[in-house]
């Protein structure tokens, strides 16, 4: 946390040498509730209010410049006897560190990333810090970005704080926050906070295992028939059948859809094949795909057999879509041709350098061809079909082949390599280095989220330390190669009897790992934990009406939802019994006066809050007791505990009785005009004619005295009916769900 310079009594290198270490535990400062209600404006400037009644503003918190900008920070009601700081700092949530703060530690006092208010009088007061006005208020100015000093507010949820200084750590009082997000992003407050895990974390977990292709090989998902194609070789460990070819399965349960165990071999005669590698869907239904050691085929669900032809020339090494329907890419070691799938016939035949496999970009007419052996990666211009550029593969020559893809939407090459992932450009520059614990088998890309999906499998060498049988499969943005879920581990996927693959549901919502050595198709389903999509805000009210909190919040599985209410400044929290709705509706009460409120989200995955907001009660002017027509017969005030209560209405007047406090009881109106009854306990009295338009309309009133303290006046001007219509359409037009009068009373929550 930074500190400003200045002078104390004692010496100013003294006071210099205090200043370096209080600079430093400032950074080490626990954090407090940061339970502050924000206010329901999302427009600037933006308030909050702390559990000591602090208020807390902010000159603009959405919308703001990523590369920096200065805001305005203002408070009053602070405490005269704790220093505090203010800053841009990673909001922990309640009963959480706000940490880390931009700006980190100022040893010079020169930063403007943060400030220190100290109380009047205080030693740092000077250069260092500077001093609380009257009332404990303070307006300062910050230096705020999205990112530095190791916080990233892109990454996670940012709010300007406050908190008591280094020498009161234990303070939690002082804590006050304003969510911000800087332009792109939606504000912080949005999302809630996470408990065990941030509010919106993605995650994977396995919801099933198939173990109905054999041996699997490599996987498509059929973008038409949805159905999941698997190569597949034989696993004879398992059973006396021989369970190589292809396999189609009900993606759902993993059932065999149909089984394509016979190619034709060298001499057109079918044989038992295993499938090596899918090259890609057939318009609605089937694939082509590469059968050992030459065969290119072909087949859909229903087929008895594939049909296909064997080329000459070594072993088929790799295989993708040509660039016309009715042909096939194909590598045979360094030989890369283009063929006819109905005659095998190569239309073009190129040689490279080296290398055995490739990843073809049809959107950009490329193709990059990998030499793991040479540490190289070539450039294929499709149209021309020559080379047109060579990269060197960092780490150089001999490195573990693994994978090499294409991210369709950017054109971008994932290659694998031992236990990395390498990231070209579509130009071929290196810009990302993805490092695992395991080796890089293969990828798959989901456009529509914008997700690289990495498997990675562990060597299955016990003997070597590095390993332990497990594989894992990482999530990353194709963007900023940011990870967007967390890793999952895959246990007993192992590559000593062949290299995993996987096969993404569009969406992302279904990710299929292979696993050759246990024979195995693991089904993963993604999971999120709840993410607010609405947030309650700061309500307030008036004695007796009713009151609606609202929020609601998105996640897989589904979340349910239960209101707490804390009565002590966010300190603790308990649970409002039955409140397990979007909406909590009660009647309020003076008593609830200051209360906050806030939604716990939970599911499988985790759980979410939201910030905490504030309700305030106040006690409602006579002047309310003129709003509606046709109450019941009039009745007589009564008191109790020193505040007046209101008369029944008559049969033409307004609704019944609300507290005034301290306030003289004014009589209900009837038909003729009849007085109030007079407060008895704390309350001056007074009495009020039968006049309607006085206090509430009674159409047939006669006229009397307005009482002194009741609001009657202000309700014969119509002041206060105003103001409360006005209020109301101010808060439902800002998407809150306020209050409306009460006619039949109910007790409040909590």
């Amino acid at each position: 946390m930074t500190s400003t310079p200045g002078t104390a009594p004692g010496g100013q290198s003294r006071l210099r040498r205090r200043a370096g270490t209080a600079a430093v535990a400032a950074l080490l400062l626990a954090g407090i509730p940061v339970g502050a209600a924000v206010s329901a404006d999302a427009g600037t400037p933006k308030t909050a209010t702390g559990p000591q009644g602090q208020k807390l503003t902010v000159s603009a918190n959405t919308g703001l410049d990523p590369a920096g900008q200065k805001v305005r920070v203002q408070g009053e009601g602070y405490g005269l006897t704790t220093g505090i700081y203010v800053a841009l700092c990673k909001d922990n949530g309640d009963n959480r560190v706000p940490s880390p703060c931009l700006g980190g530690a100022d040893m010079s006092g020169g930063s403007k990333t943060s400030q220190w208010i100290v109380p009047p009088g205080d030693p740092y007061e000077g250069d260092l810090a500077q001093a609380f006005g009257p009332g404990g208020t303070f307006d300062v100015e910050i230096e705020i970005a999205q990112k530095g000093d190791g916080l990233d507010c892109a990454e996670v949820a940012c709010s300007v704080v406050t908190r008591a200084d280094h020498r009161a750590a234990g303070d939690r009082t002082q804590d006050v926050r304003i969510p911000v997000a800087f332009a792109g992003q939606d504000p912080g407050d949005g999302g809630g906070e996470g408990v065990d895990v941030p509010a919106g974390t993605i995650s994977y977990k396995s919801a099933a295992e198939f173990t109905t292709a054999g041996k699997p090989l490599d996987l498509l998902l059929h973008p038409d028939s949805k159905k999941l194609y698997v190569g597949a070789d034989n696993l004879p460990d398992t059973a006396d059948v021989d369970e190589r070819g292809l396999h189609v399965l009900n993606p759902e349960t993993g059932t065999s859809d149909s089984w394509i165990s016979q190619a034709p071999g060298s001499t057109g005669a079918l044989r038992a094949s295993a499938a090596a590698r899918i090259a890609g869907p057939l318009p609605g239904d089937g694939v082509v795909y590469n059968y050992p050691l030459r065969g290119v085929g072909s087949a859909k669900s229903g087929d008895e057999a594939a049909s296909g032809v064997w080329l000459a020339g070594p072993t088929i090494t790799d295989i993708a879509p040509g660039t016309t329907p009715d042909t096939v890419l194909v590598a045979q070691g360094a030989t890369l041709s283009e063929i006819e799938r109905a005659t095998g016939t190569a239309t073009r035949t190129l040689t490279l350098p080296g290398g055995t496999q490739f990843a073809a970009d049809p959107e950009r007419g490329a193709l990059w061809y990998t030499d793991f052996a040479a540490g190289k990666m070539h450039r294929v211009d499709l149209t021309s079909f020559t080379v047109s550029g060579s990269f060197d593969l960092p780490g150089g020559p001999g490195g573990m082949a693994g994978f090499t893809e294409t991210d369709p939407a950017t054109g971008a090459v994932w290659v694998g390599v031992d236990r990395s992932v390498l990231v070209f450009d579509a130009a071929g520059t290196l810009v990302k280095t993805l490092v695992g614990k395991d080796l890089a088998r293969d990828a798959a890309f989901d456009t529509a989220s914008g997700r690289a999906y990495v498997v990675w499998q562990d060597g299955g060498d016990l003997s070597d330390p590095a390993n332990d049988n497990n594989g894992t499969l990482t999530v990353y943005g194709t963007e900023d190669f940011a990870v967007a879920a967390k890793d999952l581990s895959l246990p007993g996927n192992h590559s000593q009897a062949g290299a995993a693959s996987l096969a993404v549901e569009p969406g992302g919502t279904t990710v299929f790992v292979t696993s050759p050595a246990e024979g195995k198709i693991t089904k993963l389903v993604r999971q999120v934990s709840p993410l607010v999509t609405r947030a309650p805000a700061d309500l307030t009210a008036k004695e007796g009406e009713e009151v609606a909190l609202t929020a609601e919040a998105e996640g897989a599985p589904e979340p349910t939802v239960r209101w707490q209410v804390s009565t002590d400044g966010a300190q603790t929290w308990k649970d409002v019994e039955g409140a397990t709705e979007s909406a909590l509706t009660f009647t309020a009460r003076t008593a609830q006066d200051g209360y906050r409120y806030r939604a716990e989200f939970r599911n499988d995955v985790g759980t979410t809050r939201t910030a905490a907001v504030t309700l305030t009660v106040t006690a409602a002017t006579g002047g309310d007791t003129g709003g509606d027509v046709g109450g019941d017969t009039g009745g007589n005030g009564d008191a109790s505990n020193g505040v007046g209560s209101t008369g029944g209405d008559g049969a033409t007047g307004g609704d019944g009785g609300t507290q005034t406090s301290g306030g003289s009881t004014n009589g209900g109106s009837d038909s003729t005009g009849g007085s109030g009854s007079t407060g008895t306990s704390g309350g001056s009295s007074g009495t009020v004619g039968g006049s309607g338009s006085t206090v509430g309309g009674g159409v047939a009133g006669g006229t009397g005295t307005a009482a002194t303290s009741g609001g009657g006046s202000l309700a014969a001007t119509g002041a206060t009916v105003m103001s409360v219509t006005l209020a109301a359409a101010g808060l439902v037009g800002a998407g809150v769900l306020v209050h409306r009068r009460a006619r039949r009373r109910t007790e409040g929550a909590l």
